[in-house]
């Protein structure tokens, strides 16, 4: 004897079973999109790693070949002073723009799980609004 459809409950069933496997398979799109979030942060992350040992690198360097350069900028023939110069420019343009991909690197990280936070917002104000 099916009692659900004696007392009139069938069909209420029927929509709470409805909005269960609608809000499984929501919950699913939401774990897939925190997944896809997190590997793109965790690159972000990566990134950021390994331009800040590089600016920490590049910066020993740039230091070490400006001293040199100003070292041999004392000495006597010209063409040292020359080649020191630029080896130290060389270094110094590469220090800066690993110091440009670090700064543009951090702002981009610092955003991580925004798409996330603004579908489970969305969510949580439609819950709200059919209440």
């Amino acid at each position: 004897m099916n009692w659900l459809a004696l007392l009139g409950l069938e069909g209420f069933v029927a929509r709470w079973r409805t909005h269960a496997i609608e809000g499984v398979i929501a919950a699913e799109d939401r774990m897939e999109l925190a997944r896809l979030e997190w590997r793109d942060w965790k690159r972000r992350l990566q990134q950021v790693l390994v331009l800040t040992i590089m600016i920490a690198g590049l910066t020993m360097v740039a230091l070490t070949m400006l001293s040199l350069a100003v070292l041999v900028h004392f000495w006597d023939t010209p063409e040292r002073r020359l080649v020191a110069w630029l080896v130290a420019g060389v270094w110094s343009v590469a220090w800066t723009a690993t110091l440009v991909g670090l700064v543009c690197a951090v702002r981009c990280a610092g955003h991580g799980f925004a798409l996330t936070c603004r579908e489970l917002a969305q969510d949580w104000r439609d819950i709200k609004e059919r209440l």
